[in-house]
């Protein structure tokens, strides 16, 4: 069963390349934003590796992807996507990406970070997790603490008027580990229709039966029939969070 329904004021998704996002948690963040949550994209790369036809430049690619992206965010819903441009296939969890997403983080002020858990490296049987994938899940949790919260880490930041912010909470898509799920059943049709947009990765292939199996097996026992997971980590308590932002508890 689900737990109550969560909606943040404001989420920021932070993943590897284009398409990771469909992949792993647009279905939560649709679900968000028809409930009036600002949802924010932060792509680490552009995917500028990722489509081998022959002939295909870098540059090429990466204007290619990041148009899906766009096409895909505005299908889920989301107010922003941003590009940081790091090298796709050789991304690392380097002081200067941390700086980065530190600037969106402080810029965008999201209540909640989701991004992937840099632990998986086997993934299954037939997958090894992307190193990419590691790095900017790595990135993402320094990134969100403590470096976000702290005015005098970064503080040429604060100097350009980007003041420091702590997330509340950071939504970890995790392979084994899960322990909140979101009923994604009302928006699996987007979920697939965003990862759609991706047309350069499809091989002209529908990934609509893929996404339903994969989705149908995480909310298995669960009541309902689509599901992504969660590790939940709370950064800052409800008890806290009420007395800085002046909320009302969901």
């Amino acid at each position: 069963m689900e737990n109550p329904f969560y909606v943040p004021e404001s989420a920021m998704a932070i993943a590897a390349h284009p398409d990771d996002i469909e992949y792993s948690c647009s279905g939560t963040l649709a679900r968000w934003a028809q409930a009036g949550t600002r949802t924010y994209y932060v792509l680490c790369t552009s995917g500028d590796v990722g489509i081998a036809t022959a002939g295909m430049t870098k540059a090429r690619a990466a204007e290619i992807r990041e148009q899906e992206s766009r096409d895909a965010a505005a299908i889920a819903g989301a107010s922003e996507v941003v590009f940081l441009r790091e090298p796709d296939g050789m991304l690392q969890a380097t002081l200067e990406l941390r700086k980065k997403l530190v600037r969106e983080i402080r810029r965008l002020r999201p209540e909640v970070v989701i991004c992937s858990d840099p632990t998986v490296v086997l993934a299954s049987s037939d997958y090894i997790n992307h190193p990419d994938h590691r790095a900017a899940g790595m990135a993402a949790l320094d990134a969100v603490f403590p470096a976000a919260g702290q005015p005098n880490l970064f503080e040429e930041l604060e100097s350009e008027g980007i003041k420091a912010h702590k997330v509340r909470k950071v939504f970890v898509n995790s392979w084994e580990h899960s322990d909140q799920f979101i009923n994604i059943s009302a928006t699996m049709d987007v979920k697939i229709a965003a990862l759609r947009a991706h047309v350069s990765q499809m091989n002209g292939n529908d990934p609509a039966n893929m996404l339903r199996q994969w989705a149908a097996e995480t909310a298995k026992g669960k009541e309902m029939q689509y599901a992504e997971g969660f590790k939940v980590i709370q950064l800052v308590s409800d008890e806290d969070w009420v007395k800085t932002k002046g909320v009302v508890l969901p």
